[in-house]
């Protein structure tokens, strides 16, 4: 029985070991968004949301460390195929969502991710189902800061956590999240009302046209 088992151990032994250099890969790309401690709920149940000790980071920071540690990361394909696996999926993420990860560092007082707060709503559509015998948890669209304020120890407290944000950085993130927004938006829309949406393009298409018509007729007569 030991010898077949000590050949398993042996022929499994490249893949443990290229399963473990992944996992420490992982790691120091954690590392590298530096997470605060209490986004891990099973070591650590604080409950302040503000982590002080990353306020010197900026976007520009992380995204220089992030993509020197992936320059770093160059796994043989054929030797290790669950580091190249990771690397190839971190890496087309890292293209694709990478520019719109990293505002967090640029607001004060706001947390590099959104563990915490996702775990609280995740108990408050929890407590909606069970309450509710209903599976859907769409009130929480519209109640959902209600339950949060109850939750917080004190208004002052809540209060006092919202305004570290300046309202001008506030304003400008509303508004890079609404032109972010805008393309999906546009999906849905087509999706859910296509000929209604279809019309307001032509409309707007046609006012557009008529602007420019009278622009350029301004100009012959000035001309």
């Amino acid at each position: 029985m030991s010898v077949w088992i000590d050949q398993a151990l042996s022929n499994n032994l490249s893949v443990a070991l290229d399963l473990e250099q992944a996992n420490l890969w992982l790691r120091r790309i954690a590392d590298c968004l530096h997470y605060p401690k209490y986004s891990h709920p099973i070591k650590d149940n604080v409950t302040n949301t503000i982590d002080t000790t990353n306020l010197s980071l900026t976007s520009l920071k992380v995204r220089c460390e992030m993509e020197e540690l992936l320059q770093q990361f160059v796994p043989d394909p054929n030797q290790n195929p669950a580091q190249f696996a990771l690397k190839k999926k971190l890496q087309r993420l890292w293209d694709k969502y990478g520019t719109n990860l990293l505002h967090c560092y640029d607001i004060p007082g706001l947390p590099p991710d959104n563990l915490k707060m996702e775990a609280m709503f995740s108990n408050l559509r929890r407590h909606q189902r069970r309450i509710s015998g209903r599976k859907s948890t769409a009130e929480l669209r519209d109640f959902g800061q209600y339950q949060v304020l109850f939750l917080a120890e004190s208004e002052e407290m809540l209060l006092a956590q919202i305004r570290e944000v300046p309202v001008a950085e506030y304003n400008t993130q509303r508004r890079r999240l609404a032109m972010g927004e805008a393309p999906r938006q546009q999906k849905h829309r087509l999706h859910r009302h296509s000929v209604r949406t279809i019309q307001a393009l032509v409309d707007q298409h046609t006012e557009l046209l008529t602007v420019l018509e009278s622009q350029a007729l301004e100009y012959q007569l000035d001309s």
